[in-house]
């Protein structure tokens, strides 16, 4: 991937880059979160309402891209069949909602970790 068509993606708004990431997660049958050091994953807290995400990515590229600048943050995968078990449970017992493919702009696909399994597994049905 050349990085203009990159950017074209991230330029895309919160829906389109959803459906990007179904799609390309669906493909490739993995997500991407970041992770420091001690191989703890990214959460981000909103200033604005408290709501805590964990931001995932439908590629190491993206996921690299977004922790530009900071030095202790690597790209992670996780396959699905993980995310499904493990992931969806926990995420949900912590009360984290999942930030799908942060983008260029502000706006950000905030949703609850069983609905993004189940849009996944709609997907999954008609592939």
């Amino acid at each position: 991937m050349s990085s203009d068509p990159l950017k074209q993606i991230l330029e895309m708004n919160g829906e389109e880059r959803y459906d990007y990431f179904l799609s390309e997660v669906l493909e490739e049958r993995e997500i991407w979160i970041l992770v420091n050091a001690e191989n703890r994953f990214l959460k981000i807290v909103s200033e604005e309402d408290g709501v805590a995400h964990l931001p995932v990515w439908p590629s190491a590229e993206f996921a690299a891209g977004y922790a530009q600048g900071a030095d202790d943050l690597s790209p992670k995968s996780i396959s699905l069949p993980d995310f499904f078990k493990k992931w969806v449970p926990g995420l949900t017992n912590d009360g984290l909602e999942i930030g799908v493919f942060p983008g260029a702009d502000s706006t950000l696909w905030i949703t609850a970790p069983e609905e993004l399994k189940r849009d996944l597994q709609d997907e999954l049905s008609s592939f």
